[in-house]
């Protein structure tokens, strides 16, 4: 199985994952429509990440929501892996139906096509996200494990943070493992969901091998740097390089489990090569909580650039407060194991990002956009 289409893979982990499987001998086909949010003004011209494989797949300027694109890009592919979609779980309470258009819809249009029509499909890898567990895993010290529920504007408002479980906030963050609760607190979180119990479904049924990851907060050398909408290390470091105060949400505390590019790029592979990775669902991270105040300071010191961190107390209604993998099951079925942890991750991220352009700053563009539509306090 040697064809390989990927949708979204002039994106940041496709791109990399295509230039990795061509390594490898494989051919790559990409459906993408270059999305102006990721890839800029003019991508065919100044898109770092197209431009790093136009001239090394075949390229279908596209949109997962079309039949005639997805039936185009099917053609005589082995396997697919989907990552085209809408991301930001902010900007997914407000642009609602754009999201599940492109998340949901394109995901059902590729798979009415696969149940209905000839192909050569034999496997489904699916571009599935931690934003689905919503809040993250707890130890209540009475109930065990616990999966607290959205936090409490009012308490938020007052400045406390915490989750709580039945009034009690004193509860022990642990790793989310893939049998934890599915309580996504995001129309994004919801997409991706539904993204993965669709493929994880109708795939079996079809005589194709469905796989799931569920991927953390990936970062690394090539991601959007002019998206104001994800991605906290690029919106860090475009504060930074354009010496801007760095704006901190809740008290800082609040952390994510930062997943470098090459391990999510190897992750993928093992489950596009291995047999043992089908039919299963496994969460691609490092098991390392890392705290926002901590990614601003790292960041500051790697470009050394002395900007002010103002630890604000707003928040944006349905973050979640903690949330880090639990990478056993990976690790014992597929072998995976993180290589790149956040220092070394940090150091090299923003060696590229020192040669690239300086963006504009569009950050409080968003958050206006954001505090109208009544998202942020």
């Amino acid at each position: 199985m040697k064809n390989i289409l990927i949708t979204g893979g002039a994106g940041f982990i496709g791109s990399n994952l295509a230039l990795k499987l061509i390594e490898k001998g494989y051919k790559i086909t990409v459906l993408d429509n270059l999305s102006l949010q990721i890839h800029g003004e003019d991508p065919e011209e100044m898109s770092f990440l197209y431009k790093s494989i136009k001239d090394k797949v075949t390229f279908i300027k596209g949109t997962v929501t079309s039949r005639n694109d997805w039936k185009k890009a099917i053609n005589e592919q082995d396997i697919i892996v989907h990552f085209a979609a809408e991301t930001g779980t902010g900007q997914s309470m407000y642009c609602i139906e754009k999201y599940t258009e492109v998340n949901m819809q394109g995901t059902a249009i590729m798979l009415d096509i696969l149940a209905n029509q000839t192909h050569q499909v034999k496997k489904v890898v699916i571009a599935s996200s931690r934003s689905i567990y919503g809040e993250g895993k707890y130890i209540h010290p009475e109930f065990g494990p616990v999966y607290p529920k959205h936090r409490i504007e009012e308490e938020m408002i007052d400045g406390f943070f915490d989750v709580k479980y039945k009034g009690i906030a004193n509860l022990k963050l642990v790793a989310t493992d893939e049998e934890s609760k599915i309580h996504p607190s995001s129309v994004y979180g919801i997409t991706k969901q539904n993204q993965e119990q669709m493929v994880m479904t109708v795939c079996p049924l079809i005589g194709i091998a469905p796989v799931a990851f569920r991927y953390q907060n990936v970062y690394g050398p090539g991601q959007s740097l002019s998206n104001p909408y994800t991605g906290i290390l690029s919106i860090f470091s475009t504060q930074i390089r354009n010496h801007n105060g760095i704006q901190i949400f809740e008290d800082g505390k609040e952390s994510r489990d930062f997943v470098f590019i090459d391990d999510v790029v190897d992750a993928t592979i093992l489950g596009i090569e291995k047999e043992e990775a089908n039919g299963e669902i496994f969460n691609v991270g490092t098991g390392v909580a890392t705290d926002v105040l901590t990614v601003a300071n790292s960041l500051k010191k790697a470009y050394g650039i002395e900007v002010p961190i103002a630890i604000t107390g707003r928040f944006r209604l349905g973050d979640i407060r903690h949330n880090y993998a639990d990478m056993s099951k990976i690790s014992r079925i597929l072998g995976f194991v993180p290589k790149v942890f956040f220092q070394e991750g940090i150091n090299k991220f923003t060696s590229w990002v020192l040669n690239q352009e300086i963006q504009k700053d569009r950050l409080s563009d968003s958050l206006k956009e954001m505090k109208k539509k009544g998202l942020l306090k």
